[in-house]
């Protein structure tokens, strides 16, 4: 499926991806980016998948925004490059991943935020729901609550990690934690507004704001190797 069809605009690949083991994504993450370092003509990608429950810190984080033993906890927790504190992942979130190369877009860390956030903003609008961003912070609220968390990384203006909307998780997962370090604003999904929402109708929208926020021809593909989920 061809999300654009406009043929000036770059070619950003799809990868519609099932649910996947963190490390096996994270590792795949820094191999595309490692080749378009190497090679940056190759296409950008956008990568859709979900994660059996995990916890990740970004590059810094606090550990004491965790609520357990970290070696004694239900759930694997990694540490990883990204930016911002510790998140929660889980089937029924939906997860991006971007490996874009900025020099095609804009090289504006902030700017490439935002436009996450716009993405993020523009799907929860389809549904009639207003997203918010709230100043000082990153990621998209919705009435008070936060759905969607962003954390990047950018190695020679290529983008890695990127953005986890709560669709409709299993939300016991983020009691153990403070979830990006922000213990004044709970966390929400759109299930609890939208009963019955599941993140496969989801990523159609996903895909279709993000070629319409960072003006790509987003083209479905299959990947090349090992890594593809089940």
């Amino acid at each position: 499926m061809i999300y654009s069809m406009e043929p000036h605009k770059n070619r950003c690949l799809l990868y519609n991806q099932g649910l996947m083991p963190y490390l096996e994504a994270h590792a795949w993450q820094r191999s595309l980016l490692t080749e378009r370092i190497h090679d940056p003509s190759l296409d950008d990608l956008l990568i859709l998948l979900e994660h059996p429950p995990v916890y990740t810190l970004g590059q810094g984080s606090n550990s004491d925004f965790l609520k357990f033993d970290i070696d004694k906890g239900l759930y694997d927790v990694h540490r990883v490059e990204r930016g911002g504190e510790v998140t929660y992942h889980c089937p029924g979130q939906l997860v991006g991943y971007p490996i874009l190369n900025l020099q095609r877009h804009r090289k504006d860390l902030h700017w490439y935020l935002r436009q996450l956030e716009e993405v993020i903003i523009r799907v929860l609008a389809v549904y009639g729901l207003q997203g918010e961003r709230i100043p000082a912070f990153t990621g998209v609220w919705l009435q008070g609550r936060k759905v969607a968390a962003i954390g990047i990384k950018v190695s020679r203006w290529i983008t890695m990690h990127g953005f986890a909307l709560n669709v409709c998780p299993d939300m016991t997962g983020f009691e153990r934690i403070v979830p990006c370090g922000i213990s004044d604003k709970p966390v929400g999904s759109l299930a609890e507004l939208i009963p019955g929402i599941t993140c496969q109708e989801v990523r159609f929208y996903v895909a279709q704001s993000f070629a319409e926020v960072f003006g790509v021809e987003l083209v479905e593909s299959q990947p090349q190797g090992f890594f593809q989920s089940e």
